[in-house]
């Protein structure tokens, strides 16, 4: 998945884990002025049902898997 730099809220309908390949994101929980920066060679979980905003600031491509029910 890639994306230019921009802003765009995110709710997660499951969790998901992903590893950023390029780029720079900073991710703003809901209702909080604090964000994590996660950037190229960083692996993250967001836990499903967090709701944040991304704001891309260096074009980001990054692998992605969603958590199946089984």
């Amino acid at each position: 998945w890639g994306c230019p730099p921009s802003k765009f809220p995110w709710t997660y309908s499951s969790k998901e884990t992903c590893y950023l390949l390029e780029g720079k994101v900073k991710v703003y929980l809901d209702g909080s002025n604090d964000f994590v920066e996660i950037g190229a060679g960083d692996l993250v979980e967001f836990p499903k049902g967090m709701s944040c905003t991304w704001e891309v600031s260096v074009a980001v491509d990054k692998h992605y898997k969603f958590e199946t029910l089984k």
